[in-house]
Parts: structure tokens; sequence; C-alpha cells
């Protein structure tokens, strides 16, 4: 059976360039290191380091098992912090991470729900990306994510997805726009039309406004930028453009404006929870219950409005 230990002395010698240098990395004898690098090539009956005047670097072999053992040292990591969080604290750690417009309406009462099962939440709020970092980097045990068309979420093979509803990216224009009477508007007719977008160009809903546009053949024009989404109301009952906006993030729209879903195409971004397979299941299973449960009385709420 492979040894911890050997991991660490293969991922120290790669990190590190020599058996010496990697011992004292690890507080190891070189001895020590060169008993345990030979106990782990035994095991494989295969040479995994290579060893010359200048260091030591790893063979092809070495290279295959290297992030196998770097995964399996982390999974180890991971576990070694939650057991001491639970040991010092008596509760479950769950660090999560939220987008603004989901955090008020989803996870707030999942928040509450796990917090009566004796989890303690630590948020952080921020943009996609950020939290798709965090993910990656281990940093964020789950984050509520989202995907939409021509923008795909990029996640790795660690991580599980659970859908939670579809959030409609829906049209808002002035009250007086030739549109305005449409049942739903076609993306066609809005060739001519000056748009309000968010402050960063790559934000996620000016790209999939971009793509959607393309498939019509033209591209939209932005007049005003803005990620406040009172201030992109207020700039499009003012006549300034017209905007796209997601369901959760429109609130009570004002009464000078009209709200329309698109005809074609029918965009929306998909909300999940992303969570890292290794997540306590105890825990993970209570987020996901009391997200799904928040997502279906939304999506109930916008049903009957």
């Amino acid at each position: 059976m492979l040894d911890v230990r050997h991991l660490q002395v293969l991922r120290s010698i790669a990190q590190e360039g020599s058996l010496a240098a990697a011992g004292r990395a690890l507080h190891y004898s070189q001895p020590t290191i060169t008993h345990h690098l030979a106990a782990l090539e035994s095991h494989f009956n295969a040479r995994l380091v290579q060893r010359g005047p200048r260091g030591a670097t790893l063979t092809e072999l070495g290279e295959a098992l290297l992030p196998h053992a770097e995964a399996v040292l982390e999974r180890l990591r991971e576990a070694e912090l939650e057991v001491r969080s639970l040991a010092e604290r008596g509760m479950r750690t769950l660090h999560i991470g939220t987008f603004p417009t989901a955090g008020a309406l989803l996870l707030a009462p999942a928040v509450k729900r796990l917090h009566r099962q004796g989890v303690h939440i630590s948020l952080t709020e921020g943009e996609l990306p950020l939290l798709l970092r965090g993910l990656k980097a281990r940093e964020l045990d789950a984050a509520l994510v989202f995907s939409q068309p021509g923008d795909r979420l990029d996640l790795e093979e660690d991580f599980e997805v659970h859908p939670l509803l579809a959030d409609p990216l829906l049209l808002v224009m002035p009250e007086d726009h030739p549109c305005a009477a449409l049942d739903r508007v076609p993306l066609g007719a809005l060739r001519d039309t000056a748009w309000v977008g968010a402050a960063d160009p790559h934000d996620p809903c000016d790209r999939v406004l971009a793509w959607a546009c393309a498939q019509e053949g033209y591209e939209p024009l932005h007049v005003m930028r803005t990620d406040d989404y009172a201030v992109v109301q207020g700039l499009v009952a003012a006549g300034t453009g017209v905007a796209l906006v997601p369901r959760l993030a429109l609130g009570h729209p004002r009464p000078d404006l009209v709200v329309r879903p698109l005809a074609s195409p029918d965009l929306a971004r998909e909300i999940s929870v992303a969570l890292l397979r290794s997540t306590s299941a105890g825990a993970a299973q209570e987020l996901i219950a009391a997200l799904q449960e928040q997502a279906a009385l939304v999506t109930e709420r916008w049903t009957a409005a």
C-alpha cells in the first residue's frame, strides 16, 4: 500500500529539484528521503526520479504519478482542516460563494436553514470569474454559479453541479418604445436600438447579448455602461436605450418601464450550485436541498406574476 510520506517526497523532489533540497523542505535526512523514494519506486517497480550531477528530475512515469500524488495530498489537507474545524468549533464550516443577484433571493434562506442544522457559513460575494477562481483554488466549498447560451461553465471533474433555476434575461424598454406593444420582442427588431450595458464589456450579460445579436447578423451598440441595476432602469426610463436584465436582478420594475421577454432567441441563464466532491456529505446535501427548495419558490412566484 502507498504511504503518504512517499507521495510527499515525490512532490517535494519535483518542487525542489534535488533529494537534498527535498529533505530540507520536509525536515527529513537525505537517507530518509532516499528510503521513501526507493520504497515508492519498488511499489511501482519503475524508476520515478532521474538523479544527475545537477539535481533530480521526474521521469515520464514520475510526471504521470505527480498530479495524482498532489490530488491525494490536497484531499488529506482538506480532511485535516475539516476535522480540526469540527473539533475546535463543534460544527462544520462551509465556505460558500455567491454572485450578488442570487445572494438575497436564493442563498439567504438557505443559510438560515443550515445554521439551524449546526453548519457555520463563511460567505464570499463576487462576480462569476471570482467565484470560479475560488472554487478551483479550493478556497470555496460551494458557490452559486451560472451558465448561459454561448458562454459555457468551465469546471473540472472535481466538482458536481446541481441545477436550481432558469433565470430569464428580459428586455427593459422605455414605455414609449416602438416594441413596447409586443408581448415578445424579436431581437432582430432591435438592430438599430441603443443599449445600456455593464461597466465591464466582458460582463456575462453583455457577452450573451453580443452572442445573440451575432446570430441576427449585427453587433449591439452600447451608449451607456453601469453595474447598478437601479441606474440601468433610470437610464432606460430616460430614453437613453434599452437593456437586457436578469429576472433575479430586476426587482420591482419602475412604472415608466416596459419589461418583455425576447421572442428570438429566448435567453436565460441557468443558475446552479457547484460543490467540491470532497465537501462534507451531510452539509452539502443540506445546502443543495435548501437552495433547490428556495429556487422552486422563486420560480413559482415568477410563474404566478
